[in-house]
């Protein structure tokens, strides 16, 4: 008998790390300073010392929303800012589904329910506006208290960016229910073609009620550096949210290491060598998850064009036969079988609250940039990444995996 209960599938406490690696060396100036700070002994200020607050809010200004250092907060990653501003503001929370996988488990950690809200055809990230308002007018009903609304305009897992328009009623939405916003732009800096991707943050639409939290893992640090940082709203209200996550990171004893703050500080100040890495690296994730993204829809998936990010999502429903004939019926089975047979992690949607009998994947490109930091490195030098050896039989490997899925599926589709 197949299981279907989402809680007994997988390791108890797998779960795919709080954002996709880039897979990428690390900047050597970004080295030094850190190793520069290395000999300091002191502990790191709960909150942010001045030099990152000064940073973060020179950041927000240069992306359009002006920051007093007063309305800012940082934490040893995302996941730790999540959690506070979960625990200050009470209530329930609502998520779109699918939704980062460490979104979720802060709310229930905290004995807080986390409602699912469907998405819009057009993106993942932010709730369909309609699908929200039935949502809380459901819990509400049903004695529930919703507060907090998580969501995040350029996404994981599904890597788009939520259309301006979508967005708008989005928010309109949640600020008639009286919502609190937590926007999560980890992956703002990540979108493929800024020039042509309008990217907004519902601080610019409702800023009293939103608070931005980003995790510098997205665009500027190492995965394995944690830092984040949160922008609180202006005024009294915003104030005392600012002050209620600040005691909740005291008592977490929530601080970031010192050298990793002056490194984020330095980082976040996007001095030439930072700006160049990321756009290299943009770049080569952006053309890599374009190649992956033709050979999964050539196989028969159903994948968004990614926009953002270092990952896709794809949706295998249409290869259901074959996957059923291996023995393949829902996302935890999905994840184990691709997992094995593309030798990288393959976490299943049901990771990210997605429906456990859909069979749908989220895909990491940086696991298809080569095994070394060399070869790695040289990806982001190359004018033609996908012309490099390496990457290209990662990819023909990756093709062909699906392709054979395809061909199975063919194969057990009914004559007509």
């Amino acid at each position: 008998m197949r299981r279907t209960d989402p809680e007994g599938h997988g390791p108890v406490r797998y779960g795919p790390s709080a954002l996709p690696d880039d897979g990428l060396p690390v900047l050597p100036e970004l080295s030094g300073v850190l190793a520069g700070a290395a000999g300091r002994s002191r502990e790191g200020v709960i909150g942010g010392g001045t030099d990152l607050l000064d940073a973060a809010g020179g950041y927000w200004l240069r992306r359009g929303l002006a920051t007093g250092s007063g309305r800012v907060a940082s934490a040893p990653g995302a996941p730790a800012l999540l959690l506070a501003l979960t625990a200050a503001l009470g209530g329930d929370v609502l998520v779109p589904r699918p939704c980062a996988a460490w979104w979720a488990p802060y709310a229930r950690l905290l004995g807080r329910p986390a409602f699912p809200v469907a998405t819009p055809p057009e993106c993942g990230g932010v709730p369909d506006p309609y699908a929200l308002l039935e949502t809380v007018r459901r819990v509400r009903a049903e004695g529930g208290d919703p507060r907090l609304l998580v969501l995040s305009v350029a996404d994981d897992p599904t890597a788009t960016v939520a259309p301006p328009e979508v967005l708008h009623e989005t928010v309109e939405a949640a600020a008639g229910e009286g919502l609190h916003l937590v926007s999560d732009e980890t992956w703002r800096d990540t979108v493929h073609a800024p020039h042509e991707t309008v990217m907004l943050s519902p601080a610019e639409m409702l800023p009293d009620r939103t608070t931005v939290v980003t995790d510098l893992a997205g665009a500027l640090l190492p995965a394995g550096w944690p830092a984040a940082i949160a922008r609180f709203p202006a005024g009294a209200t915003g104030g005392a949210l600012h002050a209620r996550v600040l005691d909740v990171l005291t008592a977490l004893d929530a601080r970031i290491a010192v050298p990793v703050a002056a490194a984020a500080a330095w980082a976040l100040d996007e001095p030439a060598p930072v700006t160049a890495r990321l756009t290299a690296a943009v770049r080569l994730h952006a053309r890599v998850a374009r190649a992956a993204h033709d050979a999964l829809v050539a196989a028969g998936a159903l994948v968004r064009p990614p926009q953002a990010g270092r990952h896709l999502y794809a949706d295998l429903g249409p290869l259901r036969p074959a996957l059923a004939a291996q023995g393949v019926g829902d996302a935890q089975e999905l994840e184990e079988f691709l997992g094995a047979r593309l030798g990288m992690p393959a976490p299943g949607g049901h990771r990210f609250g997605d429906d456990l009998g859909a069979l749908r994947v989220r895909l990491s490109t940086a696991e298809l940039l080569g095994g070394t930091d060399e070869e790695r490195a040289e990806c982001l030098r190359s004018p033609a990444p996908l012309e490099l050896p390496y990457i290209r039989r990662a990819l023909i490997s990756l093709s062909s995996a699906f392709d054979d899925l395809r061909d199975d599926a063919q194969r057990w589709e009914p004559p007509r």
